[in-house]
């Protein structure tokens, strides 16, 4: 599922045209069990940690996260303790 995610963030950042955001593939990031994982920095540095990700939900976290500012909090880590 990494795979489809890291394409799906990929793919509408560059239809969006979000030349401000950058997509980098990582490793583990030590909280296997809510992988696949998309990690969001702001430019202030803080972090946005999204888990149980799929395609559909990468679609909705960039237009609402990426592309309007706002965190879909039911896929953050603090939603899904």
């Amino acid at each position: 599922g990494a795979r489809a995610v890291l394409a799906a963030v990929a793919d509408e950042v560059a239809k969006k045209q979000l030349y401000h955001v950058t997509v980098m593939q990582s490793g583990c990031i030590g909280i296997c069990p809510f992988e696949p994982v998309v990690e969001v920095f702001s430019p202030e540095g803080q972090k946005t940690t999204y888990v149980h990700m799929t395609a559909e939900k990468a679609a909705h976290m960039v237009e609402s996260h990426l592309k309007n500012g706002s965190v879909v909090t039911e896929y953050t880590i603090e939603a899904n303790p």
